[in-house]
C-alpha cells in the first residue's frame, strides 16, 4: 500500500485534456437560425421510402432521438405531403413506387424542396436501373440536394437539410 501511495504522490493529479469542440453543435445552431429566419416557422418534412434497404431510415429516425433533438430545432416529420415543406426520399425508385412518388410530389405546396438521401436515391446505388427500379430519384422528380452515403450519418442529413433551406432562400423557384 505504501508503494502505491508513494507512486500517487510522485505522479500528482493527472487529468484528461478538455474535449474538442463538437462541430454538430455549430451545425444545429446554424440550422435552427436559418429555419427561423427563412421560414419563420417549423420545417415540415415528409419522408418517402421508395424502395430502400431501410439503412437510411434508421439514420433518419436517429434524428428524433435526444442527441439530435429535431423537434427542438423546429423540424418535424409530417404524414401528409400537403403539410410538407421538404420531401426527403430514400432508396432507388421502385417501379411500384413511381406513381405514388409523383403524386406525393404533386401534392406538396410550392416551393417544393426535394432531398435525395443515400447512394440509392442519388445514383440508383447497387440496384441501378433495372426491370424493377427506375434508378435514381432525379429520373422521376426534380432533386434539389443530394446527401451521399450508404447510409449517410445523421449529421450529413442535417447538413443536407440546411443546404436545401439555404438553396431555396438563395434561389427561390416554383416548379
Amino acid at each position: 500500500m505504501w508503494k502505491t501511495l508513494r507512486q500517487i504522490a510522485r505522479t500528482g493529479i493527472v487529468t484528461q485534456p478538455p474535449p474538442t469542440g463538437d462541430g454538430s453543435l455549430r451545425l444545429r445552431e446554424a440550422l435552427q437560425a436559418d429555419i427561423r429566419e427563412i421560414l419563420g416557422r417549423a420545417l415540415c418534412i415528409r419522408v418517402v421510402d421508395s424502395g430502400s434497404c431501410n439503412g437510411c431510415e434508421l439514420e433518419i429516425q436517429a434524428l428524433n432521438n435526444p442527441v439530435y433533438n429535431l423537434e427542438g430545432l423546429g423540424i418535424r416529420f409530417v404524414a401528409s405531403p400537403r403539410h410538407a415543406d421538404l420531401l426527403l426520399v430514400t432508396g432507388p425508385v421502385a417501379r411500384n413506387m413511381d406513381v405514388a412518388l409523383r403524386r406525393t410530389w404533386d401534392a406538396m405546396p410550392d416551393p417544393k424542396l426535394v432531398l435525395a438521401t443515400g447512394d440509392c436515391a442519388a445514383t440508383g446505388g447497387i440496384f441501378g436501373e433495372t426491370y424493377a427500379t427506375r434508378g435514381r430519384l432525379a429520373s422521376v422528380i426534380p432533386v434539389d440536394i443530394v446527401v451521399p452515403g450508404c447510409p449517410p450519418a445523421p449529421e450529413r442529413i442535417l447538413a443536407g437539410i440546411l443546404a436545401a433551406i439555404r438553396a431555396s432562400h438563395a434561389h427561390p423557384r416554383s416548379r
